[in-house]
């Protein structure tokens, strides 16, 4: 896409086809084809012929296809049953990363592929937060000042409370319980309201 763009410039600048090809080290179709549109055509997907492979799909498909059946620990892997094509079909001469990439496609057309794994992240209402503490400029009647921001963003909702003050937090903000500050008591009814 950049490549396109220094050419297309180029080209507007004056510079020859010829000279634009060899200034980037491309064919001078390239450079007509970056004039003609700012958008790269897309690369055609080679659908290659297996002459080795081509006799050995049907018993590839029948092993993975017995697999469905078979216990987990009991199934084929890639590497087992190039293994097993060596032993039983020498003549044919299949190489390993041919074996293992029809495989795994095989594998992923017939749902026999890994899962999806995910963690699904869920919190109770009120029990976990965010909290940063950052520090901004700004114009406060007609003169900079630098704030200090307080942000704290519930888990469970999402939902964000940001508070601001001109004195810097002191390192005991979260340890005295006996008087919390302001800012926690304005944050904690804040999320009392939301939940």
């Amino acid at each position: 896409m950049e490549l396109f763009e220094e050419i297309r410039r180029g080209h507007a600048a004056g510079e020859t086809i010829r000279g634009l090809a060899k200034k980037h080290g491309v064919h001078r179709r390239l450079v007509r084809q970056a004039i003609d549109s700012a958008i790269p055509p897309e690369r055609k997907k080679v659908d290659r012929e297996h002459p080795r492979l081509g006799p050995l799909k049907d018993l590839i498909d029948r092993i993975l296809e017995q697999d469905r059946q078979a216990p987990r620990k009991q199934k084929h892997t890639a590497h087992r049953i190039f293994t097993r094509l060596r032993k039983e079909h020498p003549e044919q001469g299949v190489s390993e990363p041919t074996v293992r990439r029809y495989v795994a496609a095989r594998k992923w057309e017939l749902g026999l592929g890994g899962r999806e794994v995910f963690v699904p992240q869920s919190y109770p209402l009120g029990q976990e937060a965010q909290v940063d503490w950052f520090e901004a400029t700004a114009k406060l009647s007609g003169e900079n000042c630098v704030l200090q921001f307080f942000a704290m963003r519930s888990m469970a909702s999402g939902d964000a409370f940001h508070r601001s003050t001109r004195t810097r937090p002191s390192k005991h903000f979260w340890k005295d319980t006996n008087s919390p500050s302001l800012t926690l008591v304005a944050s904690s009814e804040f999320f009392a309201m939301t939940t």
